[in-house]
């Protein structure tokens, strides 16, 4: 099993780029597996674990309903924001400046082959990352997901998630809010859920601006430590 995971930092691009480069990097896997089905060979599959900061978007799953989203096209160009369905779980999301963006396109056979788990260890991530700056982070019942006061009437979600996954190779991943700009919720449901709100960690801490590169730090040392993998340091493709 190969634990090493080629970590880039691909800084601002735009949703389709980023979505081609992953669809790219998850094909490849694929084909490395059905290869070594079909020959009988066991060449290692890759790993790979994107950070990213989208341009406004807003992304639908396969699963979604389309009246989640509240803005018709011209609204949407208003915004200066572009809207996608896609091929992940889920319903509607925001992608936006402020926020960190992560797509661990893993072979989950070089780890465990559990999605539920993968799922949970994401939230776990994320759950540590929030504790490292003194925050009291959860999971909401039948919601991926990290939100602060479950349970309460002032639950808010601060980090959502949705993955693909085929032959136990996965793609997209979670959208933390860190200094994200949460007016862009209003124009959703977001993940189609009523009635709970949105936040974002320099909201919760009370800072205009935390940095980002300070929060992929902790978000890095949490995931090889979860999932027992070495990110191997990856030049920024040209997309």
């Amino acid at each position: 099993m190969n634990k090493e995971v080629y970590i880039e930092d691909l800084g601002v691009k735009d949703y389709k780029e980023t979505w081609d480069y992953q669809e790219e990097l998850f094909q490849s896997i694929l084909n490395l597996k059905i290869k070594n089905r079909r020959e009988d060979t066991t060449e290692p599959t890759s790993n790979y674990f994107l950070f990213v900061e989208h341009p406004h978007v807003y992304t639908l799953g396969k699963s979604g309903d389309l009246s989640n989203m509240l803005l018709n096209e011209e609204e949407l160009k208003a915004k200066e924001a572009t809207f996608y369905k896609i091929n992940r779980g889920g319903d509607i999301t925001y992608h936006g400046p402020g926020q960190i963006v992560g797509y661990p396109i893993l072979d989950l056979d070089n780890f465990f082959t559990d999605i539920h788990k993968y799922l949970r260890f994401l939230e776990e991530v994320i759950i540590l990352t929030l504790k490292d700056y003194g925050l009291e982070a959860g999971r909401s019942e039948g919601e991926t997901g990290v939100w602060l006061d479950v349970g309460t009437p002032f639950a808010r979600k601060i980090c959502a998630m949705g993955v693909r996954a085929s032959r136990w190779v996965t793609m997209h991943g979670f959208a933390l809010n860190v200094n994200a700009n949460l007016g862009y919720f209003d124009n959703i449901i977001p993940c189609g859920i009523r009635g709970k709100g949105v936040t974002s960690l320099n909201v919760e801490l009370g800072k205009v601006e935390i940095p980002l590169e300070e929060v992929k730090e902790k978000i890095k040392k949490h995931f090889q430590e979860l999932f027992e993998a070495v990110f191997v340091e990856k030049s920024a493709a040209s997309l």
